[in-house]
């Protein structure tokens, strides 16, 4: 106990600062925001629809790609593809939004970024939120990354957010997965037990569109299909700054010290 203690003394304080300082250093391999280049992009050519494991994006003969951030998985496949370099990955890990349809981007278009709950919600749950989360059918992978968020790197509960055993104690639901037939029954009962007012958060590809399971018929093609969602957080998975950022905006949580650094 004693080793335990000390070494834990040495290790000083690790929780990441942000978003009032600088947060972790990302690695190396990470994919933030897709990019693209209309200017560089050859008319006529299909090489990264082709490519693209889940149709996140969609090339037409005539005008500019569309990309679809809902599905994508975040892979290189599309930017291996194009012979122009006119696919690129950002570092920007900001990805939340409120609405589905703003995930849908065309060519350079910038992304919407979640905006806060309204007034009288986040009276509510500005400094306290319980949320449950569901793993509705997920591979484990959303799952991983949103508990590194209960870790001392991050420590989510200084932000009031915690996660409980039951939706009669929650706020609201934070959904992973892409919904299966087996999970469905239990989603729909997991929201109709949250008391009212109650929100929902989709984490993940699969949480929002299916992800590379769209169009099977075993799962829902997420969370929306089922209940109403307040939040979507893009992601293969996303990494764990990318959800606190989402969970931040939407409680109205990002100050001006972490936009400026944005």
């Amino acid at each position: 106990m004693f080793k335990t203690l000390t070494t834990r003394w040495q290790q000083k304080h690790r929780t990441t600062g942000y978003p009032d300082g600088p947060g972790p250093e990302l690695p190396g391999r990470f994919r933030g925001r897709l990019s693209i280049q209309p200017g560089l992009c050859p008319p006529g050519c299909a090489l990264c629809q082709a490519a693209c494991p889940t149709g996140a994006l969609l090339k037409p003969a005539q005008g500019q790609a569309l990309l679809d951030l809902g599905k994508c998985l975040f892979c290189p496949d599309c930017m291996q593809a194009c012979p122009e370099q006119a696919i690129t990955f950002s570092r920007d890990h900001r990805l939340a939004v409120r609405r589905r349809e703003d995930l849908l981007l065309r060519g350079g278009q910038e992304l919407a970024l979640a905006q806060a709950l309204d007034r009288k919600m986040l009276r509510l749950f500005k400094r306290s939120l319980r949320l449950r989360q569901v793993s509705a059918g997920g591979c484990a992978a959303c799952e991983a990354d949103v508990n590194v968020l209960n870790t001392i790197g991050w420590d989510l509960s200084r932000f009031g957010i915690q996660f409980v055993a039951s939706p009669r104690h929650a706020d609201g639901l934070l959904i992973t997965g892409p919904v299966t037939e087996n999970m469905q029954a239990a989603l729909l009962n997991a929201y109709q037990a949250l008391p009212e007012p109650k929100i929902v958060i989709a984490v993940g590809a699969c949480a929002i569109s299916g992800g590379p399971y769209a169009g099977q018929a075993e799962q829902m093609n997420g969370a929306a299909s089922c209940v109403p969602v307040d939040l979507f957080i893009p992601g293969c998975p996303p990494h764990p700054l990318t959800t606190l950022d989402g969970l931040l905006r939407l409680l109205d949580r990002i100050g001006d010290a972490g936009k400026a650094r944005q």
